[in-house]
């Protein structure tokens, strides 16, 4: 059987991997092996959204299989590894992963969709700090404390918001001991409340 690898590609954290419209790869696949990346669309005006975070394991680039355009640019948020997959030569093994990571990008997609039209701003932005705890741009602190690499930047536009906003919202969850704002980064003070902030709806 032929390998599905055709190349295995290391990208530095922010750089981008695929373009909206490109066409280059469009026969390519995506997994990634180690990191992280962000599905992230742009409008007109410069505002950014993130669409899902793809963690080791899981696929990006669909569209190699539809044959759709891509509307998206997925960038590395983290020093990162992509096997470049052909989707002619899928293993039966990986076909059962892609329809899984499908189904759970799908599930990802309403999940923001739900966040976005039904929670505030605090509740979201206490969702998006659970979820990144779960990925490779958390760490640990020598106090045990989770702590997770994003600027405010990168939240607002995981939480479909502005910077200056969320800005203000961090600091009332610093005050309230949420968190612990630094430079770069955001420690989980008190996970178990911000767990049930984020089931909060408006």
């Amino acid at each position: 059987m032929p390998n599905s690898i055709l190349d295995t590609l290391t990208f530095d954290p922010g750089e981008i991997i695929l373009y909206p419209g490109e066409s280059t790869a469009k026969d390519s696949l995506h997994r990634v092996r180690e990191g992280l990346v962000r599905l992230q669309s742009v409008d007109d005006e410069g505002n950014a959204l993130t669409l899902r975070f793809v963690r080791p394991g899981e696929f990006f680039g669909e569209e190699a299989i539809s044959g759709g355009e891509r509307t998206y640019f997925a960038e590395a948020v983290t020093e990162t590894k992509v096997d470049t997959l052909d989707p002619q030569h899928l293993s039966p093994q990986e076909l059962g992963q892609l329809v899984q990571a499908l189904v759970g990008s799908l599930a990802q997609t309403y999940q923001t969709i739900q966040r976005i039209s039904g929670q505030r701003l605090k509740n979201r932005i206490a969702a998006t700090l659970i979820d990144l705890s779960h990925t490779p741009v958390a760490y640990t602190e020598k106090n045990g404390r989770v702590g997770v690499k994003a600027t405010h930047d990168e939240i607002a536009s995981a939480v479909g918001s502005v910077r200056e906003t969320v800005t203000k919202v961090i600091g009332e969850l610093t005050r309230e001991g949420y968190i612990r704002s630094g430079y770069g980064k955001l420690v989980l003070e008190n996970p178990s409340g911000l767990e049930l902030l984020s089931k909060q709806a408006a």
